[in-house]
């Protein structure tokens, strides 16, 4: 099967978490044709305030000048993507770093003006992921992209992993995130939701801020072809292994499945 797993950048600060999701990816890619997307927005807000340089947020994304995004190159496709490639690395998974930029992978054009460089993922060319995954290797890509004119854009990780999963023709969608899952009004974590059902907790405000964006990101995900998306906390021991045996969705831990069917 091929998964395709984001991982939020807060599970990646800290060396104990990030090897410990690296014995989990590496058991997912003894079974399946995985491929690793990664975020890392705290780590550059940490970059930028260590060199006196203010983040600035329109909407939940970053507004991003030409410091910001030498930064998010640095930081993302550098020390964070590099930092989570040797984890893996040490787990005997045999891991390519990569990011939108190489290849090129995926093609971006610019969000909005008024932010900046900061893209919105066009498509990505699955024949790259394929080539390497034939050949053994496990793709771990940055969210950066670039255009055919020769800029670099700040792309949000949610959704690079779509244009990713869409280009691979993933099967699922893991976001990996340090929430245990899409919670409802009464902040109950809801095990199933269905594409209306996102709809619905947007429209409503229950959803606001990064869980709507995956809200949205899991939406797009399932127009694309995805069957299933899920929403878990990747602090959860063995949460790879749990959402991809289908264990039971009222177990404890086991995230939001989102999907175009109302039952499993």
């Amino acid at each position: 099967m091929k998964v395709l797993i984001k991982l939020g950048g807060t599970l990646l600060e800290e060396p104990a978490s990030r090897n410990g999701l690296a014995r989990q990816l590496a058991a997912v890619s003894r079974d399946h044709q995985l491929v690793i997307v990664h975020g890392g927005g705290k780590q550059v807000t940490a970059f930028l305030d260590a060199r006196g340089v203010k983040s600035r947020f329109v909407g939940g994304l970053r507004v991003s000048d030409t410091d910001v995004i030498d930064a998010v190159t640095k930081v993302i496709a550098g020390t964070v993507n590099k930092q989570l490639v040797t984890a893996l690395v040490a787990q005997r998974v045999r891991a390519v770093g990569l990011s939108g930029l190489d290849g090129p992978l995926t093609l971006a054009s610019r969000n909005d003006p008024d932010l900046g460089f900061v893209g919105q993922p066009e498509r990505t060319d699955g024949r790259l992921l394929h080539l390497l995954l034939e050949g053994g290797y496990t793709p771990v890509i940055a969210c950066i992209a670039g255009d055919q004119e020769g800029h670099i854009y700040n792309v949000n990780a949610d959704q690079m992993a779509v244009s990713c999963a869409a280009g691979l023709g993933a099967e699922r969608l893991l976001f990996l995130t340090d929430v245990p899952g899409v919670k409802g009004a009464s902040g109950e974590v809801m095990p199933l939701l269905t594409a209306e059902d996102c709809l619905q907790l947007v429209a409503s405000g229950v959803a606001r801020g990064g869980m709507q964006a995956k809200l949205e990101a899991a939406q797009a995900a399932l127009k694309a072809g995805v069957s299933e998306v899920w929403v878990a906390s990747g602090r959860e021991p063995e949460i790879c292994e749990h959402l991809l045996a289908d264990a039971p969705l009222s177990t404890a831990g086991s995230g939001t499945k989102v999907t175009t069917r109302p039952t499993r």
